[in-house]
Order: C-alpha cells, then sequence, then structure tokens
C-alpha cells in the first residue's frame, strides 16, 4: 500500500511542478486583501502609491518561492492573522500584476 502512494505521488510530482504559482488564488479576492492590509505600509515606507516595493531594482522577491515566504513573512510580523487561502489569494494578485513569474 505504501509502495502504491509513494509512485502515485511520484507520478503526479511533474503535473504539480509545471503549475503556475498561485493556480489555486483568487487574484480579486487578493486585491482587496492588498488594499486593505499591505498598500499603507508600503507607501509609508516607499512614498507614491507603495508599488515600488514590488518593481525596484533590487527587490528582494525574485521567484514564486521568495513572494510565498515574503507573504507569509509579512502575515506573521504584522499579525494580520491571514488563512493559508489569503495569503495564496495575495500572491495570486501580486504575481498577475507585478511579478510575472512562471
Amino acid at each position: 500500500m505504501k509502495a502504491r502512494l509513494l509512485i502515485l505521488s511520484l507520478a503526479t510530482l511533474p503535473l504539480s511542478l509545471h503549475a503556475a504559482p498561485f493556480a489555486k488564488g483568487d487574484a480579486k479576492a487578493g486585491e482587496k486583501l492588498h488594499k486593505e492590509l499591505c498598500t499603507s505600509c508600503h507607501i509609508s515606507r516607499f512614498g507614491g502609491d507603495g508599488s515600488k516595493i514590488y518593481t525596484r531594482p533590487d527587490r528582494r522577491v525574485k521567484n514564486a518561492s521568495a513572494l510565498a515566504q515574503q507573504i507569509a513573512t509579512c502575515n506573521t510580523m504584522l499579525a494580520t492573522q491571514l488563512f493559508p487561502e489569503d495569503e495564496a489569494n495575495l500572491g495570486a494578485y501580486l504575481n498577475a500584476t507585478f511579478y510575472k513569474f512562471k
């Protein structure tokens, strides 16, 4: 039984590697969360509309995994109490709007 589960999980691994990052996220819901929770902090740190945090040449986030980690870090540090699906929604919005990771 364990061998079958291992083979099945290994057989599906390549499919999950090719899935779009944040494919389960809802970018529209993420946009709403971003406006409510993220924008004011980003504006205070970077000015303008706060988007420079995503577009600056020396940005920290270089891939989808790093984006997910940054969202989780902000969630923890700011105690926003986001659920995992909220983090996925934010990731979907940020990726679609700024990063375009594949």
